[in-house]
């Protein structure tokens, strides 16, 4: 198949899953295009099968802002022409799919849009009454329409009235490149033999809750030696940094910024830390799973799909930071426990959410779209 894809190039789990799917689908032997404004995080370089379209809408005095989402189309219509796209996969509802739809009309072609929704696209910017009902529109006029999880699935029919169906196909992690202690030299560099590590990994937007990480690590701290990897960037990094020094931990935690491949840090911690106020899915969450790091994550959204609470990670109420604090104790002072949770986080990772299963989820899905005619 030749396909397109379109998403935010940025940090983020929609972005971080297109590139992704996109390298995977290159490398069974389908030529894919990425169309974005610059190349996708994680998309490292471009090998066989895989290209690059960029975007660049023309600034000009009398545009508010540049219109980013009419420069897409325009290149969504030309990419599909030029390269005879069969179809064009648009993460992230809006602009996304909005553009690839006024690409189809543009280039008069038979291109299949197919949408994944991926959580705030339809959890928050999409309920905004300026966006309601162009997402709408946009989800509706889709050949095809995924969602990261069941709850993300559930709500979007719900609020946006829809009357298609929508296929619920999970984000996937390649379990062969995140694995348990792929790289043990790293956490002498990272941490005191005594010390316990304790990972987060986002864009530290004011949903992942980072601040009321920190708060929870500085009650950990005094109960556990422990360390704190915060590994990514975003608006809330001045104050987790300036919050850590506040609680007199700034030296215990480290932040590490944003990483190409966050699986060495992953491989070497004890404990995932996700105290997320909505999450669709939780794709650093697979990850950690993956490397047999068991997660302590709050009971929101598509995470009580992805984790079995008390059997491959912990889930606490959102809010509950007491809670999170004697989860976290409790799995860092028993070893044995944190173990046994770990190993079965991994298999759970390797069971369903593999990156060949997902991925070959992805392609009968293309396959039954295409046959739409």
């Amino acid at each position: 198949m030749r396909i397109g894809i379109t998403c935010f190039p940025s940090l983020g789990g929609s972005g971080v899953v297109a590139a992704e799917l996109g390298k995977a689908l290159a490398a069974r032997g389908h030529q894919v295009h990425f169309i974005t404004s610059r190349l996708p995080f994680r998309l490292e370089e471009l090998g066989e099968n895989l290209y690059f379209h960029p975007v660049h809408p023309m600034p000009y005095p009398v545009f508010e802002t540049p219109p980013y989402t009419i420069a897409l189309a325009s290149v969504i219509s030309q990419v599909s022409q030029r390269e005879g796209l069969d179809l064009l996969h648009a993460h992230y509802a809006v602009p996304h799919s909005t553009a690839a739809i006024l690409g189809r009309e543009a280039c008069e072609c038979e291109l299949k849009v197919v949408t994944t929704l991926h959580g705030t696209d339809t959890r928050l910017v999409g309920l905004d009454p300026s966006y309601w009902p162009i997402t709408r529109w946009s989800i509706e006029r889709s050949d095809g329409v995924t969602a990261v999880s069941r709850y993300l699935r559930d709500l979007s029919v719900r609020d946006f009235h829809l009357t298609r169906p929508v296929e619920v196909i999970y984000n996937f992690v390649d379990t062969q490149r995140f694995r348990p202690a792929c790289c043990p030299f790293l956490r002498e560099k990272l941490a005191a033999p005594e010390e316990k590590v304790l990972v987060h990994v986002s864009n530290f937007r004011p949903l992942k809750r980072v601040p009321d990480l920190i708060r929870v690590f500085s009650q950990v701290a005094k109960r556990v030696k422990a360390r704190f990897l915060l590994v990514g960037h975003g608006p809330q990094h001045a104050e987790a940094e300036r919050l850590a020094r506040d609680l007199e931990v700034s030296e215990q935690v480290n932040f590490l910024g944003v990483l190409e491949d966050v699986s060495p840090v992953l491989s070497v911690s004890d404990v995932y830390l996700c105290g997320s106020e909505q999450e669709s899915f939780g794709l650093a969450v697979l990850e950690a799973m993956s490397c047999a790091v068991p997660p302590v994550a709050t009971a929101v959204g598509g995470l009580r799909e992805l984790v079995t609470s008390g059997e491959t990670g912990y889930l606490v109420p959102f809010g509950d930071w007491e809670a999170m604090v004697e989860r976290t104790v409790e799995l860092l002072r028993n070893e044995d426990r944190r173990r046994e949770m770990g190993e079965r986080s991994r298999q759970r990772a390797i069971q369903h959410f593999d990156k060949e299963i997902i991925v070959q989820q992805y392609e009968r899905f293309y396959e039954r779209v295409l046959e739409q005619g």
